[in-house]
């Protein structure tokens, strides 16, 4: 109970924190929204206008900073974000969870199949160490995952899209589709996503494959697990229920944060391939200088991390008997 009790206080120390320097963050730039978006219209935009606004982006210098930084609590805990300066004049709820879908659907799910596949092809080649197994895929998925996000990606393109015509090109989904929840715009999207899907695979499985190798190999000389060869367990128990169970706990924490940052996108294939999420979302955010919306997609992506660390911490404690009686 302690443990649980700990690791709450520190979730909600630390959001604190990450909310106050949001909050500061965006004030110690030049400038505001307001201002950038009169830049757009080089000056033809009167005082009356200018203010407008001002009260439109939630820009208030005639309050203290006290003041700004309660407000700025209460709205980020009502979910009002300001105006985006990018879609304007959308506000930046709207505009945020439009891509955010289209994110955790393809960063979010290729995420978690590459920590099962390379959690999976790692447990097996250290369990058959020195075999085919483990002298073909460990170095070959290294050596990929090596390679850019954006080189394979046009790499991908090249092949796939402009030589073979196998797969489109870029964006969601057609441009002649309507989005509805229909069977011909579900495979529209997901033929979309496929391409981007698999260049975020195969750099990304890489690096749990080498992790769960080396821990699954540190585990298999334990004592525990010579016992349990020594009382004539079935191969299958020890390798999952004994050596994987415990070689896995390393990597939750690192799982975690990638399970977090699945907010934010992969920018890199998003830009490449025009895809809608949130990583090309936050590159159109610096490119306009777009506080509001910049400011709200680090929110985001903090939180999120902070939620998955504190979910693994808890799957951490209910798998590793060491943890629960340390707390």
């Amino acid at each position: 109970m302690r443990y649980v009790l700990r690791r709450l206080g520190f979730f909600v120390a630390t959001l604190w924190a990450c909310l106050t320097i949001n909050f500061v963050l965006p004030r110690l730039m030049p400038g505001n929204p307001a201002i950038a978006m009169m830049a757009r219209f080089k000056g033809r935009i009167n005082g009356q206008a200018l203010k407008a606004l001002e009260v439109a982006f939630g820009v208030n210098n005639n309050q203290s900073a006290i003041r700004q930084y309660f407000g700025y609590l209460g709205n980020t805990l009502t979910g009002h974000f300001g105006t985006s300066l990018t879609f304007f004049p959308d506000p930046v709820s709207r505009v945020v969870f439009s891509a955010l879908p289209w994110t955790i659907g393809l960063v979010g799910v290729t995420t978690v199949l590459a920590f099962i596949a390379g959690t999976l092809v790692g447990m097996a080649a250290a369990w058959r160490r020195g075999g085919v197994l483990d002298s073909v895929l460990p170095p070959l998925f290294v050596i990929i995952s090596a390679f850019p996000y954006f080189f394979l990606a046009l790499m991908g393109l090249l092949l796939f899209s402009v030589t073979l015509h196998w797969l489109p090109l870029g964006f969601g989904y057609a441009n002649t589709d309507t989005p509805a929840l229909t069977w011909h715009f579900i495979g529209d999207v997901l033929s979309h996503a496929l391409l981007p899907g698999m260049v975020i695979l195969i750099t990304s499985i890489g690096g749990w494959v080498l992790t769960m190798r080396n821990n699954m190999i540190s585990t298999l000389s334990e004592d525990y697990v010579r016992m349990a060869r020594a009382k004539g367990l079935s191969p299958a128990r020890i390798m999952f229920a004994y050596a994987g169970r415990n070689a896995i706990l390393p990597n939750l924490t690192g799982f975690a944060m990638s399970l977090g940052f699945v907010v934010s996108g992969a920018i890199l294939v998003e830009y490449v391939f025009s895809y809608p999420g949130v990583g090309y979302m936050l590159l159109a955010a610096v490119e306009n200088e777009d506080y509001a919306l910049m400011q709200t997609l680090f929110l985001f992506i903090t939180v999120a991390v902070l939620i998955a660390i504190l979910v693994m911490d808890f799957v951490t404690m209910a798998l590793d008997p060491r943890a629960r009686t340390q707390s």
